[in-house]
Parts: C-alpha cells; sequence; structure tokens
C-alpha cells in the first residue's frame, strides 16, 4: 500500500520478536527509545519526513515514543492499549477457568505480582508504561484504529487513548477483532491511514 503511494518503508522487528535481539519484551519501557533510534537513522539516510504506523503492541509503543520527542510527522496507531496493568488483568482474567468474581481479583494479584518481580529481579519498572500518559504529552498527530470486536484489547482502550488527546481522531471499525481493519475494510482502511498521512 505504501511503496504504491511513492514511500520507502521500514519494517524493523521489535526487541524480543523476529530477528532482532533482546531478552525482554517491555511494552515500550525500552522499545520506545528504539524506535527513536530507528527515526533518526532514518534521518540520517536522507528521509526528512518519517510517518509511523504500528499495530498492537507497536501501536502503543509509537504513542510513548512520540511522547519523547517529535520524530514522526504522523502516527497511525492500531489496537493499541491504553494501560498496561489493565490490558494485562483483562488478558490473564481471558485465560482463568474461573467465574469473573473470582477471575477479577486473582488477575489484579498475578499482574501485580508480575510488575513487583520485574522490577526487583531485573530493574524493570513496568509502572512507567503508559500510553495514556504519553498521549496527554504528545502533539503528533495520531490516528486510532480498534476494531469494535477486539477480544486481545478491547475498544475501549482506543477510547481512553483519545479522550486524552483533543487532537487524536479515532475510527472504529464494526466487525474488527484485534489488527483486523485492514482486511475487515481494505477501501476504508487505505483511504484513511494515506490521507492521514497525506495531511500531515
Amino acid at each position: 500500500m505504501f511503496l504504491a503511494e511513492g514511500y520507502a518503508v521500514l519494517l524493523p522487528d521489535s526487541r524480543g520478536h523476529g530477528r532482532s535481539g533482546g531478552e525482554f519484551v517491555t511494552y515500550g519501557l525500552l522499545e520506545k527509545r528504539d524506535v527513536l533510534e530507528w527515526a533518526h537513522w532514518m534521518r540520517s539516510e536522507g528521509c526528512a519526513e518519517i510517518s509511523g504506523l504500528g499495530e498492537s503492541l507497536g501501536a502503543s509503543i509509537l504513542i510513548q515514543a512520540s511522547a519523547i520527542e517529535p520524530a514522526f510527522r504522523a502516527v497511525v496507531a492500531e489496537c493499541p492499549f491504553a494501560d498496561l496493568k489493565a490490558a494485562g488483568e483483562y488478558r490473564v482474567r481471558g485465560m482463568l477457568p474461573l467465574p469473573g468474581w473470582i477471575s477479577e481479583p486473582v488477575a489484579r494479584v498475578i499482574v501485580a505480582s508480575g510488575i513487583v518481580y520485574a522490577k526487583l529481579r531485573y530493574g524493570l519498572d513496568f509502572g512507567q508504561v503508559a500510553p495514556i500518559t504519553a498521549m496527554e504529552q504528545t502533539k503528533t498527530p495520531i490516528l486510532l484504529i480498534h476494531g469494535m470486536e477486539d477480544r486481545r484489547t478491547p475498544y475501549w482502550h482506543s477510547q481512553r487513548l483519545a479522550q486524552a488527546n483533543p487532537s487524536a481522531v479515532l475510527w472504529l471499525v464494526p466487525h474488527a477483532d484485534h489488527v483486523s481493519a485492514s482486511p475487515t475494510d481494505p477501501s476504508g482502511f487505505r483511504l484513511r491511514v494515506l490521507d492521514w498521512f497525506a495531511r500531515h
């Protein structure tokens, strides 16, 4: 889609994914700095204007990076989480074969324990992973896209992110699951994303 419109495209693997190194996935704590390094490298290679498209974790990472410095002219973030703790608790609840009244407090304890363990054992403060706070601080134009049938990261995460920044635009996609806006509505996805980048 982007190549056909004349864009040059960088498709990096985030740390702990694909061919990239890194022992841990840190949900943006370290990855946001990686993203900025990629942007700096692209600028050094002659890319004067850079836009970013991230999906799921990549979307949340781009939002966090955009609050540190305006490395991107515009960002499209599909299915990001607004709050790591809430996202973790939601997913843990879904894995527990327990009724809701039990699974909710159990999920809270499991996630809180994991956050404490990561800080004590590895020095990773997941309390600093806060796309919602980054959204309040960023000046980068951000288009949020979220499937209304997303069972991994409910669409209210993007609603909260949009509420945190009046300049953000939110597109909720009916019948779309997690990061499936493009296959669910190909023409709508193409039109909105390309128009967003063209206008910023």
